[in-house]
Formats: C-alpha cells, structure tokens, sequence
C-alpha cells in the first residue's frame, strides 16, 4: 500500500500487511536514518502495536511527525 504523507518532510510511506504483520515499510523522503531505524523496528510487529507506539508522535513543533504518518497510514489500511 502506499499513503501520501501530510505535515512531514517524507512523502509517501510504502509498506506491505500480510496477516496483520507490517512489513517493507520504506518512507519517500524524510531524515534518511530515523525513516529506516522506524522501518527497520516495526517489521514483523502487529499493526494495532504499531499505531499503539507511534500514533501522536511530534517532530519539534509541528502536530505529527514521520511516524505518526505511518501510525495513521496503517490506521488507514484498517479501514
């Protein structure tokens, strides 16, 4: 699946949900080293233990940051 990120310097996140398991999350964008450290500890992670963990996360001042945008975009995904 892919979602378009809003308020974020990333643009899109790309990710794959097999049985209800992240996986391939790769983000379009963003600081290079915090999008694939996120990527890399959320694969193989439930999706609902994802948006628990990251769902309101702020980058400095802005309302949502690079992993609240996957939180929602698997918010999203479930529908």
């Amino acid at each position: 699946m892919t979602y378009k990120t809003s308020g974020t310097c990333s643009t899109k996140i790309d990710f794959d949900v097999t049985d209800g398991i992240v996986h391939n999350v790769k983000f379009t964008g963003g600081c290079s080293g915090n999008t694939q450290g996120v990527s890399a500890l959320v694969e193989g992670m439930k999706v609902e233990d994802v948006i628990s963990r990251l769902k309101g996360i702020r980058c400095g001042f802005r309302p949502t940051s690079c992993p609240d945008q996957l939180a929602k975009a698997l918010e999203s995904y479930k529908g």
